[in-house]
């Protein structure tokens, strides 16, 4: 079990008899949410579903809610589980709630042993790794002489992004991002420069992050690797025609609005 303000969050097996909350949500509507649309699109009413339980959960002045899980047609049961993390303590950190515990019920025992160890975790290294928000992040903008590389995120937001991740405690800015960039694209970083940062409070759907944008050239031969699902390089001249997780769309627009291609 772990607590979130005011709040025990717990992952049981489901037993009718014995698992009794106030508000129950069951995710059987979002069995089927268009499974051939790209997955950053069906992620959002997985998102909205979430928020939907809590917020009714919080009008009827709830003291327990529970999540009933179930495995959703071509979608990652990892991206799931931190999808249904990420909300809940997104909501608990920004409202004042009667909501005394929050109960993820699974009814599928492999399904419940997955749950119990990401969610427990991924909240573990919410509340101590991280220290809470806003948390500091780092993404490059990595310059190639036939464009800039992007990744496919393996994990929720999903979609296509800038490389980049989070601040581990004792590093600096520069060192994160190289890091990362190497992590996720296997390419070292020359002629680093900082471009901007960005804080809007809703940039991130997961929680408040404070985003240090680098600029690069990069150096060697591109390939996905940890949280990148896939990678490819995008022409400069193409950059804006896709679609992109967080803010990473604006971030390219300014990018190329301030001319600061390296040539």
């Amino acid at each position: 079990m772990e607590r979130i303000e005011n709040t025990d969050i717990d992952v049981v097996l489901k037993n009718s008899k014995d698992v009794k909350a106030d508000f129950v949500g069951v995710f059987l509507s979002l069995k089927e949410i268009g499974s051939s649309l790209p997955i950053e699109q069906r992620e959002i009413p997985v998102r909205e579903f979430c928020r939907d339980i809590l917020n009714q959960a919080i009008l009827q002045k709830c003291r327990t809610v529970m999540f009933v899980p179930i495995l959703l047609d071509n979608f990652p049961v990892l991206g799931l589980t931190r999808i249904v993390t990420q909300e809940i303590h997104r909501f608990l950190k920004r409202n004042k709630t009667s909501i005394e515990k929050i109960i993820i019920a699974c009814e599928d025992k492999e399904l419940f042993e997955v749950f119990k160890k990401e969610v427990f975790g991924y909240l573990n290294h919410l509340l101590k790794d991280l220290a809470g928000e806003p948390y500091c992040t780092v993404d490059v903008v990595i310059e190639l002489s036939d464009g800039v590389v992007i990744i496919e995120r393996s994990n929720p937001p999903f979609g296509w992004a800038l490389p980049g991740g989070f601040v581990d405690p004792g590093e600096s800015l520069e060192i994160a991002v190289q890091r990362e960039a190497m992590e996720e694209t296997n390419l070292k970083l020359e002629n680093l420069k900082q471009f901007h940062t960005y804080s809007e409070p809703n940039r991130d759907p997961r929680f408040h992050t404070i985003d240090t944008v680098f600029i690069a050239k990069g150096v060697g031969v591109p390939k996905s690797g940890d949280d990148a699902k896939n990678l490819k390089v995008v022409p400069y001249d193409e950059l804006l025609g896709g679609s992109y997780a967080f803010d990473h769309k604006k971030i390219l627009e300014e990018y190329l609005g301030h001319g600061l291609r390296k040539r």
